[in-house]
């Protein structure tokens, strides 16, 4: 399929990188393995992220720092800023037990925990207007799938798919169309969705010349470009990555 001419663009918008000290200030569970957690401070005076898939990283000591420099090098994970204001940050996190660093101080560090913030260094920025959408992930790519989600417009085509364990797992989103959960059970984070996104054909395709993202496990990223070849999606027009490999705790996800 030839690629289509869109309506918009994505561009690369460089922020400035500040470190900032944070305090967790409270916490809300969505779902039984989902948190939305609040951090607070005056550092967050110029906090900004432009684009829906920015990335901030992190920094969790296991305990009270005594400087920033020690802050900074306590472990770190990357995380999508979900809304904020001028002396709070709202973040959401997917847990799976006790496993790795991010996750349990979420679900458990005292309130008034401290952690640092870093960036987000730079944005991708989606300009103009798409004829149509495709936003597709695991638990992972939801802060991201929310904040794409909140520029769709009634009325254009669009289909949001997302991963979860089970229906008990589902969780409100505010969207112009309809959730489609999509239920892995007990197989590989990653399979369900990927089965998914194989199963669309150049009918499926919403508008002419759609946005697509796809985020999840980074085995979903063969399935997203196959996506976008039958499609005819210019793969610059689109944003398909790894937000997280199995069984590496320091990866990175691109930017």
């Amino acid at each position: 399929m030839t690629n289509a001419k869109s309506g918009f663009a994505l561009e690369r918008r460089p922020l400035e990188l500040r470190f900032r000290t944070l305090t967790l200030a409270a916490r809300e569970w969505i779902a039984p393995d989902f948190v939305r957690v609040r951090l607070t401070g005056s550092d967050l005076a110029g906090f900004d992220s432009l684009g829906a898939d920015d990335h901030m990283r992190l920094f969790f000591a296991d305990r009270p720092a005594d400087s920033v420099e020690e802050l900074r090098a306590a472990p770190s994970r990357e995380y999508t800023p979900l809304a904020w204001g001028e002396d709070w940050l709202d973040v959401e996190f997917a847990v799976h037990g006790d496993q790795g660093i991010a996750a349990p101080w979420a679900a458990n560090a005292p309130l008034g925990s401290t952690v640092g913030v870093g960036g987000p260094r730079g944005s991708m920025v989606l300009e103009g207007e798409p004829d149509g959408w495709l936003l597709a992930g695991d638990e992972t790519a939801i802060p991201a799938i929310r904040r794409f989600a909140a520029r769709i417009p009634a009325g254009v085509p669009a289909r949001i798919a997302i991963e979860v364990r089970g229906p008990e797992h589902e969780l409100a989103l505010d969207a112009a169309v309809p959730v489609e959960w999509i239920h892995r059970g007990s197989a590989p984070a990653g399979t369900a969705l990927a089965a998914f996104l194989e199963s669309l054909v150049a009918e499926d395709r919403p508008g002419t010349a759609p946005f697509v993202f796809v985020a999840a496990e980074s085995s979903i990223v063969k399935p997203g470009r196959a996506l976008l070849e039958r499609w005819g999606v210019d793969p610059a027009q689109a944003v398909v990555k790894g937000y997280w490999k199995r069984g590496e705790a320091e990866y990175h996800a691109p930017h």
